[in-house]
């Protein structure tokens, strides 16, 4: 599977490539973040499915693993080639294993200051956050069958993001208000951020049941709409119809949706596989967005 031009990740042997991965993680897990090494390995590493991105000459500058209880685990990446894509692209070849075993769902114990990494990936919080290794890390898990469900503000965080990365070049936004806990969220509004400064041609889409609300509150999406009038595009419904809906929904092109029945709750339900529901929701927001008027007001600061 390639991920780059300058490296590559395959699926590889244990037996004949535990050199090459134990080279990789103790200088990862052991020399940098100090885990003892006895803690490190296990017996479990002869049972897993193991990944290795190689650079350009052959050299092994990641690895990780799925274990037979479907977790995902020793993700390892040696520091010069971190932000490059490689952790994405091994992340991405073990779903694709887990897939291809027809598995339901993965689960990984995320050090915590890769949480938002993995959020990206669609990986959702689950319990309380603990200590392994004398690291903190968190519980987190992806739906790989049929669409994930989500109770909790954490949840609705971590899969927002996830569809705001995924989108290649529109999202389309229904709220009520741009509800607090959720549109304000920093690691939602970073997304939003990067998708609309990296890709040329990106439009994002909001559609309103309250403009007034989210102005008096100083909304960050409004802020980031009046620096990027070209990507954003603000409407408020005003059809009858349209103003008696209850659900709340975010959809890119690429897949990716989180529906909520009731806009001011956060359960729902989500999934960035699903191209028909995406498609579905994306239609259903096309026409309450020919009904709506332009909120004009928020241009209004200095634009």
């Amino acid at each position: 599977m390639k991920a780059a031009q300058d490296y590559h990740v395959e699926a590889v042997d244990y037996a004949t490539t535990s050199a090459l991965l134990h080279e990789v993680r103790d200088a990862v897990f052991v020399q940098e973040q100090q885990v003892p090494r006895d803690l490190e390995r296990d017996a479990l590493d002869p049972l897993c499915h193991h990944v290795l991105a190689r650079n350009g000459a052959g050299q092994a500058i990641g690895t990780a693993r799925l274990t037979p209880d479907h977790r995902i685990g020793r993700m390892a990446v040696l520091p010069a080639w971190r932000g490059r894509g490689v952790g994405a692209a091994m992340l991405g070849a073990l779903l694709e294993e887990a897939r291809r075993r027809h598995w339901p769902d993965v689960s990984l114990h995320a050090q915590v200051d890769a949480e938002g990494f993995y959020a990206r990936q669609g990986f959702l919080p689950e319990g309380e956050r603990f200590f392994e290794a004398g690291i903190e890390h968190q519980g987190m898990r992806r739906t790989l069958s049929g669409p994930a469900t989500i109770a909790h503000r954490a949840e609705a965080v971590a899969i927002t993001t996830a569809i705001v990365a995924q989108a290649r070049r529109t999202l389309v936004i229904c709220s009520r208000a741009l509800d607090p806990g959720l549109w304000d969220a920093p690691s939602v509004v970073d997304a939003v951020r990067h998708f609309a400064t990296r890709q040329t041609g990106a439009q994002i889409q909001v559609l309103l049941q309250d403009a007034g609300t989210p102005q008096r509150m100083l909304a960050p999406l409004i802020g980031l709409g009046q620096r990027l009038p070209s990507v954003f595009a603000f409407r408020e419904v005003q059809d009858p119809v349209d103003l008696s809906y209850t659900a709340a929904f975010v959809a890119n092109d690429d897949h990716g949706y989180y529906h909520r029945p009731l806009g001011h709750r956060f359960d729902g339900e989500a999934g960035l596989t699903h191209a028909g529901r995406a498609r579905q929701l994306s239609d259903e927001f096309t026409r309450m967005w020919e009904r709506a008027r332009p909120v004009t007001e928020y241009r209004a600061l200095g634009i």
